[in-house]
């Protein structure tokens, strides 16, 4: 009697979750074990769980996006009733997690891999983001926001990669500016400060729009942009790459040469192509050019002004040395 009041539960639930509100979709979280440990693994259709984790989880992997730290693994609890993608217009929304519910609003979309989306109310890792009938609308990870678009892309693709043609945007004052632009790409032909007018002779409305239609496109495909730089406007052939960088990984536009940071700018990985700099895992950033770094935007802001070639200070042990890259 009790399992078949559970699965009269479960089905109401389903049914009628538009009409319980975020109470409803707060009792789905809990009984569907969507937040275990703090650490978020949401079922999804055909017996699958959406994970977020930042270390391999001890599960069936089917696919990986190292880029948002998403895993689809199999579900050997066959939730009956999973989550689904919402793909209708909001009326509202909701952040909650097994004890909280809290309403509020995106107040600014995710652009791309950089920068996340930002939420009305103060969020409580890990939640997950829903509207009234429980559909989701993103999750909540700790420190950022990542928007259903690219859950629901990660879901639906077979292999997880992105295209990049160079360029990382922000919107200022409704304008889509080119903040940096990679030095190291061959044949890049955008400047920092280009305003973004028309991707492939469509009118773009936002950051967030132009970075998701760049990085779901497939990789080399050529795009057609119309900019306008100081008084020209210009119209820019550009072929997309692979992007290397971005999200939860580094993104110092070093990646492009196959070099990997930390946070705290110490060598994490170096490819094959990246063997020639004679690098070693564990060295230290210290500065560029003269300049001295911080962080990781420093590393994009200072590599994206130089022209032909970058001088890399790093540290070893005690030991300080210059790397020149192109």
């Amino acid at each position: 009697m009790f399992r078949l009041f559970l699965a009269l539960n479960f089905l109401l639930l389903n049914l009628y979750a538009c009409k319980g509100g975020f109470e409803a979709c707060r009792l789905k979280t809990i009984h569907s074990d969507t937040i275990s440990n703090q650490t978020l693994q949401i079922p999804v259709q055909n017996n699958k769980r959406l994970l977020f984790s930042k270390t391999t989880p001890n599960a069936k992997i089917i696919k990986h996006d190292p880029y948002l730290s998403l895993y689809l693994v199999e579900d050997k609890k066959n939730f009956k009733h999973p989550f689904i993608i919402n793909s209708k217009l909001s009326l509202g929304t909701a952040a909650i997690n097994n004890e909280i519910v809290t309403e509020g609003k995106i107040l600014k979309h995710q652009v791309g891999l950089n920068i996340f989306a930002l939420y009305s109310e103060p969020l409580f890792a890990s939640s997950i983001l829903l509207n009234s009938c429980c559909a989701l609308e993103g999750i909540v990870t700790p420190n950022v926001m990542i928007e259903k678009e690219y859950l629901e892309r990660f879901l639906k693709i077979k292999k997880v990669s992105y295209a990049d043609i160079g360029i990382r945007v922000v919107d200022e004052k409704k304008l889509i500016i080119v903040n940096v632009s990679n030095p190291f790409m061959k044949n890049n032909p955008f400047k920092k400060d280009d305003c973004i007018l028309e991707l492939n002779g469509k009118k773009v409305k936002n950051s967030a729009i132009f970075m998701r239609d760049i990085l779901f496109s497939k990789i080399g495909s050529t795009h057609k942009i119309k900019i306008k730089r100081d008084s020209k406007v210009l119209t820019l052939s550009v072929k997309s790459q692979k992007r290397v960088g971005g999200g939860y990984l580094s993104d110092t536009f070093l990646e492009f040469l196959g070099i990997s940071f930390d946070k705290n700018a110490y060598i994490i990985k170096i490819e094959k192509k990246a063997l020639q700099y004679q690098l070693k895992l564990g060295d230290k950033l210290l500065g560029i050019n003269g300049e001295n770094i911080k962080s990781e935007e420093d590393i994009l802001e200072i590599l994206a002004k130089s022209k032909k070639s970058s001088h890399l200070l790093f540290q070893r042990g005690q030991f300080q040395f210059f790397v020149t890259v192109n």
